[in-house]
């Protein structure tokens, strides 16, 4: 039985008619008499609410045969627009989305516990801008530590944890964000960025469009600027690489400034 079986037994149950049911929902006749007969294959979700209303039962039982909704949820109005505005959407805009609320409910709880990627730096071992500091020359300086995971500025790298050492760097305005470092493998961030230069990275999980970030994409780790959908290299010679190419995306960080190679 589909949600139009289920429609109209609850209709002959109750002898209401298509006339009534169109009075009692707001849904004009002709529109209810097209989804009734099935021609209206993908109906509003707005609709079918007001059916399940009108007829004294649960979406949840339209939709699925199930009698009650045991996760108790209701949608608002704002729900239900923005469930119709997903339903629009092409494959590509339903895959920004999930990722989206990912990384929002990532943000919004970050002591639930969900799934972690492998790839993620340990941050446990990060001792964010607490690290000790030591006067040299009358210059402050301060440790962070540095991962031997060399991220690519070509092809990706994995990313695979490893015991952090230590650096000490100047403690000033320009590295006052910097929670770590890496490694840079490559040439693609070319002419400003070169191999074996350590970036200096700020833990976050996003950046805005044309900063420089670290990413992970299906398990393998990026130097690259952010361009939205993609990521881009500096070095003309490299093409842009497109998120939705990929199944799971990351951000680990933003590049807020770089050391010499040491």
């Amino acid at each position: 039985m589909d949600y139009i079986e289920r429609i109209k037994k609850i209709k002959s149950e109750r002898k209401i008619t298509n006339d009534q049911l169109s009075e009692m929902t707001g849904i004009p006749l002709g529109t209810l008499s097209k989804i009734l007969a099935g021609i209206s294959d993908s109906p509003k979700l707005v609709n079918i609410v007001a059916i399940a209303d009108a007829l004294g039962c649960t979406l949840d039982y339209i939709v699925s045969g199930v009698s009650e909704n045991t996760n108790n949820y209701t949608l608002s109005p704002n729900e239900i627009a923005l469930v119709e505005d997903y339903r629009m959407l092409d494959t590509h805009g339903s895959e920004l989305v999930k990722m989206v609320v990912k990384k929002e409910l990532e943000r919004t709880s970050p002591s639930a516990s969900r799934e972690k990627s492998a790839v993620v730096i340990p941050r446990s071992s990060v001792n964010r801008k607490i690290s000790y500091m030591e006067a040299s020359g009358g210059l402050a300086r301060r440790n962070i530590p540095v991962y031997q995971m060399p991220v690519s500025a070509g092809p990706g790298v994995y990313l695979d944890d490893t015991t952090a050492e230590e650096i000490s760097i100047p403690d000033n305005e320009k590295t006052a964000t910097c929670d770590f470092a890496l490694r840079v493998s490559g040439n693609s961030m070319e002419p400003i960025y070169h191999n074996g230069d350590l970036v200096l990275v700020e833990d976050c999980d996003s950046v805005e469009v044309g900063e420089l970030g670290i990413f992970v994409l299906d398990g393998d780790g990026y130097f690259k600027k952010f361009g939205g959908d993609r990521l881009i290299s500096l070095n003309p010679e490299y093409a842009d690489i497109l998120i939705r190419s990929f199944s799971e995306a990351v951000c680990c960080g933003r590049v807020v400034g770089k050391l010499k190679k040491r």
